[in-house]
């Protein structure tokens, strides 16, 4: 239990880190706005509370927000990806449940379930933060576009680090 307790703190501090100081400053386009730090949300255990799912994805959004100087745009984005996310688990759930101790990876579920987990989960955030950002429907097309294309990148960012720390985690 410590142990996830520590992990999962170091997950929160990476991804910020590498959100902040590697993601945010690669321009890659007009319509492509990655987020790897959704990881953080997707990743937690399947038995996290939901007040402490709440609570930890606002603080991961308020602290993004802090950095991004987007007062609270992605600490909403955040909370509502937390509020979905039991409700998402139970819709794939398989038929003996989770397994205790697990977290939502391609390692334990394979491919096909975290693509359609993650896929509901980061279009969802990334529709909630993009038209708070907007505030408006003449760019509706354009923002929805920019949705779908930034959705894609982030989950392919989502689903490479996966892979590196399956590879890892197989390697100890």
């Amino acid at each position: 239990m410590t142990n996830t307790i520590i992990r999962n703190i170091i997950r929160f501090f990476v991804l910020v880190l590498v959100q902040v100081l590697i993601v945010k400053n690669i321009e890659l386009g007009r319509f492509i706005n990655p987020f790897v730090y959704v990881l953080f949300i997707l990743m937690l255990p399947f038995e996290t509370p939901k007040w402490l799912l709440l609570v930890a994805s606002f603080f991961l959004g308020i602290t993004i927000d802090m950095f991004y100087d987007t007062s609270g745009m992605h600490a909403a984005a955040c909370v509502l990806m937390a509020y979905i996310r039991p409700g998402i688990l139970k819709l794939f759930s398989p038929r003996d449940g989770y397994e205790l101790g697990t977290q939502p990876s391609i390692q334990y579920l394979g491919i096909p379930w975290f693509l359609s987990y993650a896929g509901i989960l980061v279009v969802l955030h990334h529709l909630v933060l993009f038209y708070i950002e907007i505030f408006r429907f003449s760019e509706f097309f354009s923002t929805f576009f920019r949705v779908i294309v930034s959705s894609i990148f982030t989950l392919l960012l989502v689903v490479i680090s996966q892979y590196l720390f399956q590879r890892k985690k197989d390697q100890e």
